[in-house]
């Protein structure tokens, strides 16, 4: 959320603490022995962490001090982040210097990326696997890897970053200096006109606001949002559910239509007249097929639907998941695919790709937002995803309607060709 210019690294994590603390028990007294220090040191704690971030978070009264709503905000985060942290001994040093080989993959690609030295680095991961009581990583060969502990640590602490982060932000408000930053997990089917229309009617009103789009599948894309690496993902949502630590909610449903190029011989009847009926599924099982990698949700629809016919499902002589690329391929040949009106919006105006109908089956698809179980927006993020669920009830304006060149509705296997 945050750029370099406020980044958690640079705070003590003791002195978070000590914040977060005194906002919890409501005195310096009661906070010092929570995080075992003296009450000088809590304050001086205190007084560091408002110098560091240029505001006050407390108002100092000679009847003790009163979190303002900076204090609150960060002090909320700092304790979601101890928690996942698991030790109050953890300090941010090792904290940063356990990512970074984690990141990294090894000591040395570590020492290069942050300019500590490789004895330091040993030194500060060494001292974290003592206080966890765990080992974090172990050799393979020339190189390292990480425990499976190791792996759970790492996620863990890259979400307490995340919460650091967002603290900061929230504590920083209209204070903050550099932008704020959005990381979002785009997969396919949230590109074409949701996550657009969501982007720009965001940056219009929040220009401050960095956003950064992380593309892939919801395999890609998943692991990422578990280790607080993107914010959250947008796109189809997986049924059942991708977990007890992933929640998911609902934008709007999505259908596919069948697609070839313009001039393919599906799209004319034997007379080489314009086809005013659609083809059937044994005329759309003679054709090449491009469509996602078996376990894909598509793929799986694809093939039942010929298998419910009885017909074998048709070849596929590439796999793809790859929405440029299809839509690129599909121009140039005489293969056919299943994709989202959204996705092929520009192409079917300009005449280059037509519609064969919907295919029969139950091929709605639910596009939605994907975030962690127990993660709370920031209010940058709460106010992108309120674009996101503004854009989702914006229908979708076809370019090809009935009456219009495009072949519409669906016939099953036994549908007769007309002239």
């Amino acid at each position: 959320m945050l750029s370099s210019a406020a980044s958690p690294w640079s705070f003590n994590l003791r002195h978070f603490a000590a914040v977060a603390a005194v906002v919890g028990r409501g005195s310096v007294s009661a906070a010092a022995s929570t995080v075992h220090l003296t009450q000088p040191a809590v304050t001086q704690a205190i007084a560091r962490v408002e110098a560091q971030l240029g505001l006050q978070l407390f108002e100092r009264r000679t009847d003790g001090m009163t979190p303002l709503p900076p204090a609150r905000a960060l002090a909320a985060r700092v304790e979601q982040a101890l928690a996942l942290i698991g030790s109050r001994r953890v300090t941010m040093a090792q904290m940063r210097a356990f990512l970074a080989v984690a990141d990294a993959g090894s000591y040395a690609a570590a020492a290069a990326q942050t300019g500590l030295s490789q004895p330091t680095l040993h030194r500060a991961i060494g001292d974290l696997a003592l206080i966890l009581r765990r080992t974090l990583v172990e050799r393979r060969g020339r190189g390292i890897a990480l425990t499976e502990p190791g792996r759970r640590t790492a996620r863990a602490f890259r979400l307490a970053r995340a919460e650091l982060e967002a603290g900061l932000s929230e504590a920083l408000g209209e204070a903050r200096q550099g932008p704020a930053r959005i990381m979002i997990g785009a997969m396919p089917l949230s590109r074409a006109r949701v996550l657009p229309l969501a982007l720009a009617r965001f940056t219009a009103a929040h220009p401050d606001v960095e956003i950064v789009i992380v593309e892939g599948s919801h395999g890609e894309l998943a692991e990422p949002l578990r280790d607080g690496s993107i914010d959250f993902m947008v796109g189809a949502l997986r049924e059942p559910g991708p977990g007890p630590d992933l929640a998911q909610r609902a934008l709007f449903e999505d259908r596919v239509i069948i697609l070839a190029r313009a001039g393919h011989p599906l799209t004319q009847a034997h007379d080489g007249t314009a086809r005013i009926t659609p083809p059937s599924l044994a005329d759309l099982a003679r054709y090449p097929w491009i469509v996602p990698s078996p376990g894909a949700p598509l793929r799986t629809g694809f093939e039942a639907m010929f298998r419910t016919a009885g017909l074998s499902p048709p070849i596929v002589p590439i796999e793809c998941g790859s929405v440029m690329m299809v839509r690129e391929i599909l121009m140039q040949t005489d293969f056919l695919t299943l994709l989202s009106p959204d996705q092929v919006s520009v192409e079917q105006q300009a005449g280059w790709l037509v519609s064969l109908g919907e295919p029969p089956g139950n091929f709605a698809r639910t596009i939605g937002i994907t975030t962690r179980a127990q993660w709370r927006p920031a209010p940058a993020q709460a106010a992108f995803i309120a674009e996101l669920e503004r854009a989702a009830t914006q229908p979708f304006a076809s370019p090809y309607s009935p009456g219009s060149d495009q072949i519409c509705g669906f016939e099953g296997a036994g549908a007769q060709e007309h002239p």
